[in-house]
């Protein structure tokens, strides 16, 4: 299996991503809404970084992309 990240479709996800949170007038420096600083939203939508499971599900929740938070 080759590698994702920087892949096409690891592009199309971060854009996806991205498209998410502005679509609900969320900047980057409104993090604080993970617990994270601003520096950590910027590396993983711009590929510097992956989100792990639990990270994932906690963006999404914060995006309402899924209601609720798991574990």
């Amino acid at each position: 299996m080759p590698k994702s990240l920087r892949s096409a479709r690891h592009q199309r996800f971060l854009a996806q991503l991205i498209s998410l949170r502005k679509a609900k007038g969320l900047t980057q420096t409104q993090a604080e809404k993970l617990g994270r600083p601003q520096s950590f939203v910027a590396k993983y939508e711009g590929g510097e970084r992956r989100l792990d499971v639990i990270e994932f599900l906690d963006v999404t929740a914060v995006l309402e992309v899924i209601r609720a938070r798991f574990c």
